[in-house]
């Protein structure tokens, strides 16, 4: 009897799944279609967009053995990866959800500092529209407003107040 249940799982369905529309077992599943990791190197002051980081395979993170421990990596470059989510309201499309995570990353030694759960929380946060960039720094913060405005000006336009006051301060 054990052996014949269903079991639940982490599905990404893409939108032009053939499933779309279904209405049976699985609705429901998440669809990471409109979310896109972005890497701020902190100290280069540059923002980057890196799809390898939905699966934590980005640039930044390869070869790279992480710790939760921040300690253990005590000369790590400092990035923020931020989750951007795209949506569409009745203005356009817009920037709908914006987390950032903290991370540093040490090539020498191979090591890494990041916290799992936050940074798969921030995700889930991001693509359930939250803004949660509090947590930067100033300088990261401008950089992070100036690259979304240079990606789609249309999309920084229709964004809330939020996310535009929170990034620049006004």
């Amino acid at each position: 009897m054990e052996e014949n249940k269903k079991k639940l799982g982490f599905n990404i369905i893409k939108k032009s799944d053939p499933m779309d529309g279904h209405k049976g077992f699985g609705k429901g599943a998440l669809s990471l279609d409109n979310v896109s990791p972005v890497f701020i190197d902190i100290e280069a002051g540059e923002a980057e967009i890196d799809i390898g980081a939905m699966h934590a395979r980005s640039a930044v993170e390869k070869g790279i053995k992480f710790l939760p421990n921040k300690e253990e990596v005590p000369n790590g470059k400092p990035y923020w990866l931020v989750w951007v989510t795209i949506d569409r309201n009745e203005e356009g499309p817009y920037y709908a959800g914006v987390t950032a995570c903290y991370m540093t990353v040490d090539r020498e030694i191979r090591r890494g500092y990041k916290s799992l759960p936050e940074h798969v929380n921030r995700m889930d946060k991001s693509l359930k529209r939250h803004i949660i960039i509090d947590v930067m720094d100033d300088p990261s913060k401008k950089v992070l407003a100036d690259f979304l405005r240079a990606h789609n000006e249309v999309l920084w336009e229709n964004s809330s107040e939020e996310l535009k006051k929170g990034l620049l301060g006004e």
